[in-house]
């Protein structure tokens, strides 16, 4: 017999007997369900503790000041808020002084024994021209900063492929999205690690996962 004509056999051969015991096949398949179910089970109520349930972070515990990066519009406005509510000090970056001595009076009037620092920082420019984050090492310097919210970031105008962005508009991204938040955090990142403590919480768009 040829060992086509063996396989052909064995195989109805175990058909044959799924037929008349189907429970070896039901039983691997129901099993394999009920832990896909398990694990998204699992997820889900993760997640609904982590939202509604579990208790919030102490933000002083990690040091009495914040910093928040792009903090007048948007998330970064919100974030200087919210922060400014919970107890925190402020320092404000951003390349708006307008906007931020508006939005650091809009705070003070909120939250009168809130510290408010400000500095005015273009993230696209000075990381380039100083070759470093003088003006924030500055501003940090002698302050317990316990949480980092890094906001800025910068995108393209529109819609468009890679190979159609001009230069100038490719490097500013570079720099304000990775070089910059990347010197900001180092910045910062070493009073955490002194004192073994402190929160940093990067701020991204979902076209990062594109």
């Amino acid at each position: 017999m040829s060992p086509i004509i063996n396989f052909i056999n064995q195989l109805i051969t175990i058909s044959r007997r799924q037929q008349q015991q189907p429970w070896l096949v039901v039983l691997p398949v129901s099993a394999l369900g009920f832990i896909i179910l398990l694990k998204h089970s699992m997820s889900l109520l993760k997640c609904i503790y982590i939202t509604f349930l579990r208790q919030p972070k102490n933000l002083k515990s990690y040091g009495s000041w914040a910093l928040i990066t792009g903090a007048t519009d948007g998330i970064g406005k919100a974030f200087a808020h919210q922060l400014a509510q919970h107890g925190l000090n402020l320092i404000l970056v951003s390349r708006n002084h307008n906007k931020l001595e508006k939005i650091s009076n809009e705070i003070q009037a909120e939250n009168p024994n809130t510290q408010i620092n400000i500095v005015e920082y273009d993230f696209s420019c000075d990381v380039v021209s100083a070759g470093n984050i003088k003006a924030i090492e500055m501003a940090i310097d002698g302050l317990e900063v316990g949480v980092l919210i890094n906001n800025v970031g910068i995108t393209y105008p529109k819609a468009m492929f890679f190979h159609e962005v001009d230069e100038k508009e490719w490097m500013d991204i570079v720099r304000v999205n990775l070089e910059g938040t990347t010197r900001v955090t180092k910045a910062v990142l070493t009073g955490m690690m002194r004192r073994k403590k402190g929160a940093i919480v990067n701020i991204g768009s979902g076209a990062a996962i594109v």
